[in-house]
């Protein structure tokens, strides 16, 4: 028996309502991000024999690297009905719902999954790992101090503007839009914004936090965003925490709530006392290489010309370029010439994101070439490591 041709479009409003239905399947539980989402978001499903089969969201939003706003494609909410796994339907739909995004100018692409494995053939990579900290409120109170600061409940243009100051100090974070504080609110309907001002100034940390029920504790806060402008005012945030012991035993960091800096690690009394959860990480594409090296920033100081091959993953296919970049401009152009070092599309995310630390790590990951080359390679994004602070 012949099957059906697939295939994959824009959802109406009733294609949708119906994917959201799948889903619900999909998954075992609901998708709220589903219909909060589809507004802002290019909707795609697959429909076979009228029937829809699979779908998920696009969202076209900038994330920071080199502390510039890159054109990105956040996917989201992408699932396939169970009857029809098996086929490599998720693959031919993921290349679907970024294209129009691609039109739209998305040079890099970001998903969170679970199926690390598969998107990894489709060269995607993840260029940080991803936990959530549990630390008790007794041990925040014990070790950070106040530090003289105002704390005010409540969200505003100042508190937005500084979240994205502080998101493009890091590889990967999203340039929030617009929407980004009502969908927060539905989100988590029980989420509080306060801000930290030093006197007669405007905001220096933002701190988001819920609580959720907990099956020995009862409740325990849980930290949404932290953002900290410096040490001082993360101790500040830190020990508003704290404050919270009297009714409170545990604060949670969820998998984005916190960066990865050790200023926690560091100035616990007893480090012990700090719990970490791996969980699955999000995954950086690079859709356009030429054009993502253009975009990006830079060091200013930096000067540097580089041959470097990239390969499919299965190392059916290379493409050579030579990387410049001088002033705080980038550019990668094509060329016949051999490469210093040899890369991987996954691998290029990483380095992208300032993934690899040093030159060992980069070497056990699988980046070929001369040691010194690959050291030139990591100095260009070594100055910010990855963190994705929204979860979508």
């Amino acid at each position: 028996m012949t099957t059906p041709a697939l295939d994959i479009v824009e959802a109406d409003d009733e294609q949708w309502q119906t994917y959201d239905t799948l889903a619900r399947r999909a998954y075992g539980n609901p998708v709220e991000d589903i219909l909060r989402l589809g507004a802002h978001a290019d909707r795609r499903v697959a429909v076979r024999d009228g029937k829809v089969v699979a779908g998920g969201l696009g969202l076209l939003i900038p994330q920071y690297f080199g502390g510039r706003p890159v054109p990105g494609a956040s996917m989201a909410c992408g699932c396939v009905a169970p009857e029809e796994r098996g086929g490599q339907l998720a693959g031919e739909l993921v290349t679907a719902r970024l294209r129009p995004l691609q039109e739209q100018g998305a040079v890099v692409a970001t998903l969170w999954t679970a199926s690390t494995g598969y998107v990894r053939r489709l060269g995607w990579e993840a260029p940080a790992q991803v936990y959530s900290w549990t630390v008790p409120t007794d041990e925040l109170r014990r070790s950070f101090r106040e530090s003289g600061f105002e704390i005010t409940h409540g969200t505003d243009e100042q508190v937005r503007l500084l979240c994205n100051e502080l998101a493009a100090r890091w590889n990967g974070p999203w340039e929030r839009p617009d929407w980004w504080d009502a969908w927060q609110q539905r989100q988590h309907h029980d989420i509080a914004t306060y801000r930290f001002n030093r006197p007669d100034q405007g905001p220096s940390g933002v701190l988001s936090v819920g609580s959720e029920r907990h099956p020995s504790e009862g409740r325990r806060l849980v930290v949404y965003d932290f953002w900290a402008g410096d040490q001082v005012v993360a101790a500040a945030m830190f020990a508003f925490l704290g404050r919270h012991n009297s009714r409170i035993s545990s604060v949670f960091f969820q998998r984005t709530g916190l960066p990865p800096t050790p200023v926690l690690l560091h100035h616990l009394h007893r480090s012990s006392s700090l719990a970490a959860r791996a969980w699955h990480p999000w995954m950086l594409r690079v859709l356009d290489p030429v054009q993502a090296v253009q975009l990006r920033g830079w060091p200013d100081e930096l000067d540097l010309t580089l041959p470097i091959e990239v390969v499919t993953e299965d190392g059916n296919a290379t493409q050579r370029f030579v990387l410049r970049i001088t002033g705080g401009e980038g550019e990668l152009e094509p060329t016949a010439r051999t490469g210093h070092l040899t890369l991987t599309r996954g691998q290029i995310a990483v380095w992208y994101a300032g993934g690899y630390r040093s030159v060992a790590a980069a070497e056990i990951a699988g980046v070929r070439g001369d040691p010194r080359a690959l050291a030139q390679l990591l100095t260009a994004t070594a100055d910010r490591e990855p963190w994705l602070a929204d979860y979508f």
